[in-house]
């Protein structure tokens, strides 16, 4: 569909998700990419495309598979890898608790961060377990100025997190206990709570070394103290928790509840 839709010979694009994009074909490319600004990533394109380059943008954001992001070396393990170098003994204990949790219709499973509208609907019978969403910071990394069309006051608002502001206020030591009174089990995006501490540039973010580490749940290979301090609380959490990206609160977590692959 991607190559079909780039040898179009009408102006037009397709994406895997016109509101945070990894995959976009875009036909007669010469043409639509010429006044293209640059823009902080590749998945804010399709929104410029249609908003300000006028052009007709359609998107495939049904298709949960094409939003599955390999970012790091959590989505390897997800899919049945095994990263090169990394312990993952502890990543899977936790995996396989917090599916035990999503497969229990007396308990409860909390998410925050990027939690799609699709899959708060996949939720609703993907699993037995009741769901409680802390939804936040949708289209964070594909929203900007530049990338749309008018630019207003509300979009020159920085990212802000409800489970960030309180680590805000009781410290990054205190993730595991506020989770475990939220749920009997969570799944956090920690990128969330990122652009919440340092803006939405990644570039003041802990390095990707630090975040993958805190994905696997092992705090001792993290240089950043806060992140540090953070993992180290998930782990020690009297519930199961997953720490991790977007795709970890997205189309990964039927990777998680359907624990076939990384068992």
């Amino acid at each position: 569909m991607f190559v079909t839709a780039a040898a179009s010979d009408s102006p037009r694009a397709l994406a895997n998700n016109r509101y945070s994009a990894d995959i976009v074909a875009i036909a007669r490319a010469r043409d639509a990419l010429a006044d293209v600004p640059d823009l902080a990533t590749d998945n804010t394109l399709p929104r410029w495309l249609e908003a300000v380059g006028g052009i007709t943008v359609d998107d495939l954001r049904r298709r949960w598979r094409l939003a599955f992001d390999i970012d790091g070396p959590l989505e390897l393990v997800l899919l049945g890898r095994r990263p090169a170098a990394a312990d993952i003994s502890t990543v899977r204990a936790q995996l396989a608790a917090v599916a035990a949790v999503a497969a229990d219709r007396r308990r409860e499973l909390m998410l925050s961060g990027r939690v799609s509208t699709a899959t708060l609907r996949w939720l609703e019978t993907g699993v037995e377990a009741r769901v409680r969403a802390l939804v936040e910071e949708r289209g964070l990394r594909a929203a900007s100025r530049l990338a749309q069309a008018g630019g207003g006051a509300a979009q020159q608002r920085g990212p802000a997190s409800v489970l960030g502001l309180l680590l805000e206020h009781d410290g990054a030591g205190s993730l595991g206990g506020h989770l475990a009174r939220l749920g009997d089990a969570a799944v956090v995006d920690t990128r969330v709570l990122l652009a919440h501490r340092l803006g939405a540039d990644e570039a003041a973010w802990p390095v990707a070394e630090d975040r993958f580490a805190s994905d696997l749940l092992a705090p001792d290979g993290i240089r950043d103290p806060w992140l540090r301090e953070l993992a180290a609380s998930a782990l020690e959490a009297s519930v199961p928790v997953l720490l991790g990206g977007h795709s970890v609160v997205g189309p990964g977590l039927r990777f998680v509840v359907a624990n076939d692959r990384w068992t």
